[in-house]
Protein backbone atom coordinates (compact mmCIF):
# COMPACT_ATOMS: atom_id res chain seq x y z
CA UNK A 1 0.00 0.00 0.00
CA UNK A 2 2.98 2.19 0.97
CA UNK A 3 4.12 1.97 -2.61
CA UNK A 4 1.21 2.57 -4.31
CA UNK A 5 0.85 5.73 -2.12
CA UNK A 6 4.23 6.61 -3.52
CA UNK A 7 3.32 6.45 -7.17
CA UNK A 8 0.98 8.90 -7.24
CA UNK A 9 2.80 11.18 -4.78
CA UNK A 10 5.95 10.95 -7.31
CA UNK A 11 3.69 11.24 -10.30
CA UNK A 12 2.54 14.53 -8.23
CA UNK A 13 5.65 16.05 -7.64
CA UNK A 14 7.41 15.22 -11.58
CA UNK A 15 3.89 16.90 -12.77
CA UNK A 16 4.67 20.11 -10.86
CA UNK A 17 8.29 20.08 -11.58
CA UNK A 18 7.08 19.61 -15.42
CA UNK A 19 4.82 22.81 -14.48
CA UNK A 20 7.37 24.79 -12.95
CA UNK A 21 9.83 24.09 -16.10
CA UNK A 22 7.25 25.04 -18.40
CA UNK A 23 6.50 28.83 -16.49
CA UNK A 24 10.30 29.26 -16.33
CA UNK A 25 11.20 28.28 -20.10
CA UNK A 26 7.94 30.94 -20.91
CA UNK A 27 9.75 33.52 -18.62
CA UNK A 28 12.79 32.83 -20.52
CA UNK A 29 11.06 32.54 -24.11
CA UNK A 30 9.14 35.91 -23.80
CA UNK A 31 10.49 37.91 -20.74
CA UNK A 32 9.44 39.40 -16.97
CA UNK A 33 7.28 42.01 -16.94
CA UNK A 34 9.75 44.34 -15.07
CA UNK A 35 12.03 43.71 -17.93
CA UNK A 36 9.16 44.91 -20.15
CA UNK A 37 8.76 48.22 -18.41
CA UNK A 38 12.17 49.01 -17.82
CA UNK A 39 12.65 48.71 -21.63
CA UNK A 40 9.37 51.04 -22.12
CA UNK A 41 11.11 53.54 -19.77
CA UNK A 42 14.40 53.99 -21.68
CA UNK A 43 12.23 53.78 -25.19
CA UNK A 44 10.33 56.99 -23.41
CA UNK A 45 13.47 58.62 -22.23
CA UNK A 46 14.85 58.24 -25.77
CA UNK A 47 11.87 58.46 -28.29
CA UNK A 48 9.97 60.78 -26.10
CA UNK A 49 11.81 64.50 -26.99
CA UNK A 50 12.86 63.48 -30.86
CA UNK A 51 8.81 63.05 -31.02
CA UNK A 52 8.08 66.07 -28.95
CA UNK A 53 10.33 68.02 -30.87
CA UNK A 54 9.03 66.65 -34.27
CA UNK A 55 5.29 67.06 -33.18
CA UNK A 56 6.05 70.81 -31.71
CA UNK A 57 7.48 71.85 -35.26
CA UNK A 58 3.94 71.71 -36.42
CA UNK A 59 2.26 74.14 -34.04
CA UNK A 60 2.49 77.75 -33.46
CA UNK A 61 4.60 79.77 -31.36
CA UNK A 62 1.26 80.90 -29.29
CA UNK A 63 0.04 77.49 -29.53
CA UNK A 64 3.67 76.53 -27.60
CA UNK A 65 3.52 79.12 -25.03
CA UNK A 66 -0.42 78.92 -24.40
CA UNK A 67 0.06 74.57 -23.71
CA UNK A 68 3.59 73.37 -23.82
CA UNK A 69 2.45 69.72 -23.27
CA UNK A 70 -0.40 69.72 -26.01
CA UNK A 71 -0.76 68.50 -29.12
CA UNK A 72 -0.98 71.22 -32.04
CA UNK A 73 -3.83 73.02 -32.24
CA UNK A 74 -4.12 73.84 -35.22
CA UNK A 75 -1.87 71.68 -37.30
CA UNK A 76 0.34 74.04 -39.22
CA UNK A 77 3.09 73.24 -42.02
CA UNK A 78 4.72 76.65 -42.33
CA UNK A 79 7.94 76.11 -40.02
CA UNK A 80 8.61 73.17 -42.03
CA UNK A 81 8.08 74.96 -45.47
CA UNK A 82 10.18 77.68 -43.84
CA UNK A 83 13.02 74.86 -43.45
CA UNK A 84 12.93 73.58 -46.96
CA UNK A 85 12.36 77.09 -48.71
CA UNK A 86 15.95 78.33 -46.44
CA UNK A 87 18.68 78.30 -48.92
CA UNK A 88 21.15 78.22 -45.35
CA UNK A 89 19.57 75.15 -44.87
CA UNK A 90 20.48 73.51 -47.74
CA UNK A 91 23.98 74.54 -48.56
CA UNK A 92 24.68 73.22 -44.66
CA UNK A 93 23.22 69.67 -45.95
CA UNK A 94 25.59 69.41 -48.74
CA UNK A 95 28.48 70.15 -46.80
CA UNK A 96 27.65 68.05 -44.16
CA UNK A 97 27.11 65.01 -46.83
CA UNK A 98 30.40 65.87 -48.35
CA UNK A 99 31.90 65.84 -45.42
CA UNK A 100 30.64 62.68 -43.85
CA UNK A 101 31.17 60.88 -47.60
CA UNK A 102 34.99 61.98 -47.67
CA UNK A 103 34.82 60.65 -44.15
CA UNK A 104 33.40 57.39 -44.73
CA UNK A 105 35.65 56.78 -47.54
CA UNK A 106 38.85 57.50 -46.20
CA UNK A 107 37.68 55.22 -42.79
CA UNK A 108 36.83 52.27 -45.29
CA UNK A 109 39.41 52.43 -47.36
CA UNK A 110 42.33 52.88 -45.24
CA UNK A 111 40.88 50.94 -41.83
CA UNK A 112 40.83 47.90 -44.57
CA UNK A 113 43.95 48.17 -45.87
CA UNK A 114 45.31 48.65 -42.19
CA UNK A 115 43.10 45.59 -40.91
CA UNK A 116 44.66 43.44 -43.57
CA UNK A 117 48.16 43.03 -42.68
CA UNK A 118 46.96 43.14 -38.94
CA UNK A 119 44.47 39.89 -40.11
CA UNK A 120 46.32 37.73 -42.34
CA UNK A 121 50.10 38.31 -42.28
CA UNK A 122 52.41 36.80 -39.08
CA UNK A 123 55.31 39.27 -38.11
CA UNK A 124 57.04 40.96 -35.29
CA UNK A 125 55.38 43.03 -33.45
CA UNK A 126 51.72 42.37 -34.98
CA UNK A 127 49.91 42.70 -31.69
CA UNK A 128 51.52 45.21 -30.81
CA UNK A 129 50.70 47.60 -33.63
CA UNK A 130 47.03 46.06 -33.10
CA UNK A 131 47.47 47.06 -29.31
CA UNK A 132 48.07 50.51 -30.21
CA UNK A 133 45.09 50.77 -32.38
CA UNK A 134 42.75 49.32 -29.45
CA UNK A 135 44.41 52.50 -27.41
CA UNK A 136 43.07 54.81 -29.78
CA UNK A 137 39.30 53.72 -28.75
CA UNK A 138 40.29 55.70 -25.11
CA UNK A 139 40.83 58.88 -26.74
CA UNK A 140 38.18 60.51 -28.04
CA UNK A 141 38.37 63.86 -30.14
CA UNK A 142 37.61 66.42 -27.68
CA UNK A 143 40.92 65.26 -25.64
CA UNK A 144 43.02 66.85 -28.93
CA UNK A 145 40.95 69.06 -30.12
CA UNK A 146 43.63 71.94 -29.52
CA UNK A 147 46.40 70.48 -31.07
CA UNK A 148 44.69 69.29 -34.10
CA UNK A 149 43.13 73.08 -34.64
CA UNK A 150 46.88 74.07 -34.59
CA UNK A 151 48.10 71.20 -36.79
CA UNK A 152 45.15 71.21 -39.75
CA UNK A 153 45.61 75.40 -39.45
CA UNK A 154 49.60 75.24 -39.98
CA UNK A 155 48.63 72.69 -43.08
CA UNK A 156 46.36 75.41 -44.81
CA UNK A 157 42.84 72.91 -44.19
CA UNK A 158 41.16 75.62 -42.14
CA UNK A 159 37.74 75.90 -42.96
CA UNK A 160 37.82 73.38 -45.56
CA UNK A 161 35.75 69.96 -46.11
CA UNK A 162 39.29 67.92 -45.83
CA UNK A 163 40.32 69.82 -42.83
CA UNK A 164 37.75 67.85 -41.11
CA UNK A 165 37.20 64.81 -42.82
CA UNK A 166 40.86 63.55 -42.21
CA UNK A 167 40.84 63.90 -38.11
CA UNK A 168 37.76 62.65 -38.61
CA UNK A 169 38.61 59.66 -40.29
CA UNK A 170 41.89 59.20 -38.28
CA UNK A 171 39.84 59.03 -34.75
CA UNK A 172 37.15 56.69 -36.87
CA UNK A 173 40.20 54.17 -37.60
CA UNK A 174 41.34 52.83 -34.21
CA UNK A 175 37.18 51.13 -33.89
CA UNK A 176 37.40 50.39 -37.94
CA UNK A 177 40.60 48.65 -37.43
CA UNK A 178 38.59 46.51 -34.14
CA UNK A 179 35.84 45.74 -35.95
CA UNK A 180 37.56 44.33 -39.20
CA UNK A 181 40.26 42.35 -38.43
CA UNK A 182 37.85 39.77 -37.12
CA UNK A 183 36.28 39.40 -40.56
CA UNK A 184 39.53 39.16 -42.19
CA UNK A 185 41.15 36.53 -39.83
CA UNK A 186 37.93 34.39 -40.55
CA UNK A 187 38.27 34.00 -43.92
CA UNK A 188 39.65 30.76 -43.95
CA UNK A 189 43.54 30.50 -45.23
CA UNK A 190 42.07 27.52 -48.33
CA UNK A 191 40.45 30.44 -50.28
CA UNK A 192 44.06 32.53 -50.65
CA UNK A 193 46.10 29.15 -51.56
CA UNK A 194 43.71 28.62 -54.05
CA UNK A 195 43.80 31.78 -54.94
CA UNK A 196 47.57 31.52 -55.14
CA UNK A 197 47.41 28.40 -57.17
CA UNK A 198 45.04 30.03 -60.09
CA UNK A 199 47.67 33.08 -60.33
CA UNK A 200 45.89 35.80 -58.10
CA UNK A 201 48.85 37.66 -56.16
CA UNK A 202 48.09 38.95 -52.60
CA UNK A 203 46.79 42.62 -53.98
CA UNK A 204 44.45 40.21 -56.42
CA UNK A 205 43.26 38.08 -53.56
CA UNK A 206 42.62 40.99 -51.02
CA UNK A 207 40.49 43.21 -54.29
CA UNK A 208 38.73 40.11 -55.55
CA UNK A 209 37.80 37.76 -52.44
CA UNK A 210 38.77 39.64 -49.57
CA UNK A 211 36.82 42.70 -49.94
CA UNK A 212 33.55 40.84 -51.47
CA UNK A 213 33.88 38.47 -48.58
CA UNK A 214 34.23 41.54 -46.01
CA UNK A 215 31.39 43.71 -47.25
CA UNK A 216 28.82 43.17 -43.90
CA UNK A 217 31.88 44.23 -41.72
CA UNK A 218 32.49 46.91 -44.42
CA UNK A 219 28.89 48.30 -44.53
CA UNK A 220 28.95 48.22 -40.58
CA UNK A 221 31.90 50.70 -40.62
CA UNK A 222 30.95 52.90 -42.78
CA UNK A 223 27.68 53.46 -41.61
CA UNK A 224 29.57 54.40 -38.19
CA UNK A 225 31.59 56.65 -39.19
CA UNK A 226 28.94 58.61 -41.49
CA UNK A 227 26.71 58.96 -38.66
CA UNK A 228 29.78 59.84 -36.67
CA UNK A 229 30.73 62.83 -38.79
CA UNK A 230 26.85 64.06 -39.32
CA UNK A 231 27.03 64.57 -36.01
CA UNK A 232 30.53 65.96 -35.12
CA UNK A 233 30.00 69.06 -33.57
CA UNK A 234 33.43 70.58 -32.00
CA UNK A 235 36.02 69.97 -34.58
CA UNK A 236 33.73 71.45 -37.36
CA UNK A 237 33.25 74.82 -34.31
CA UNK A 238 36.53 75.37 -34.63
CA UNK A 239 37.51 74.84 -38.24
CA UNK A 240 34.77 75.66 -40.17
CA UNK A 241 33.32 79.36 -41.00
CA UNK A 242 30.57 81.15 -42.89
CA UNK A 243 29.61 79.28 -45.93
CA UNK A 244 31.05 75.87 -45.04
CA UNK A 245 29.58 74.96 -41.96
CA UNK A 246 27.82 71.55 -41.15
CA UNK A 247 24.16 71.04 -40.62
CA UNK A 248 24.79 70.85 -36.26
CA UNK A 249 26.48 74.32 -36.91
CA UNK A 250 23.56 75.52 -38.43
CA UNK A 251 21.29 74.19 -35.98
CA UNK A 252 22.95 76.05 -33.29
CA UNK A 253 23.10 79.37 -35.46
CA UNK A 254 19.89 79.01 -36.81
CA UNK A 255 18.73 78.82 -33.24
CA UNK A 256 20.49 81.84 -31.83
CA UNK A 257 19.38 83.97 -35.07
CA UNK A 258 15.58 83.00 -34.49
CA UNK A 259 15.63 82.01 -30.73
CA UNK A 260 11.79 83.65 -30.50
CA UNK A 261 10.68 81.62 -32.90
CA UNK A 262 10.72 78.27 -31.10
CA UNK A 263 8.40 76.13 -33.49
CA UNK A 264 10.78 77.26 -36.04
CA UNK A 265 13.73 76.04 -34.58
CA UNK A 266 12.17 72.57 -33.36
CA UNK A 267 11.03 71.99 -37.15
CA UNK A 268 14.51 73.56 -38.32
CA UNK A 269 15.82 70.67 -35.20
CA UNK A 270 14.02 67.74 -36.37
CA UNK A 271 14.09 68.55 -40.16
CA UNK A 272 18.27 68.28 -39.61
CA UNK A 273 18.15 64.79 -38.01
CA UNK A 274 15.92 63.12 -40.01
CA UNK A 275 18.81 61.98 -42.70
CA UNK A 276 20.93 60.36 -40.00
CA UNK A 277 18.20 58.58 -38.67
CA UNK A 278 16.58 56.98 -41.61
CA UNK A 279 20.03 56.24 -42.83
CA UNK A 280 20.97 54.63 -39.65
CA UNK A 281 17.39 52.83 -39.37
CA UNK A 282 17.95 51.50 -43.01
CA UNK A 283 21.10 49.78 -42.24
CA UNK A 284 20.45 49.00 -38.99
CA UNK A 285 20.14 45.41 -39.59
CA UNK A 286 23.23 45.48 -41.35
CA UNK A 287 25.10 47.20 -38.65
CA UNK A 288 24.04 44.47 -36.20
CA UNK A 289 24.84 41.44 -38.54
CA UNK A 290 28.27 43.06 -38.99
CA UNK A 291 28.96 43.48 -35.27
CA UNK A 292 27.77 40.01 -34.84
CA UNK A 293 30.29 39.03 -37.35
CA UNK A 294 33.01 40.64 -35.81
CA UNK A 295 32.16 39.26 -32.44
CA UNK A 296 32.50 35.54 -33.73
CA UNK A 297 35.43 36.40 -35.36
Amino acid sequence: MSTAIAEPRGAAAAAAQNRTRGRSTNVMRGGSPLIYFVALVVVAFSVGPVLYGVVSGFRTNGDLVLNPSGMPNPWVLDNYKGVFSNPDFWRYTFNSVAIAAITTALVVICGVMAAFPLARYQFRGREGIFTIFVAGLLFPATVGVIPLFILIRDMGLSNSWWGIALPQAAYALPLTVVILRPFLQAIPSELEEAAQLDGASRVGFFWRVLLPLSGPGLITVGVLAFVGSWNAYMLPLLLLQSDNKTLPLGVADYSAEHSTDIAGVFAFTSVAMIPALIFFLAMQNRIVSGLQGAVKG
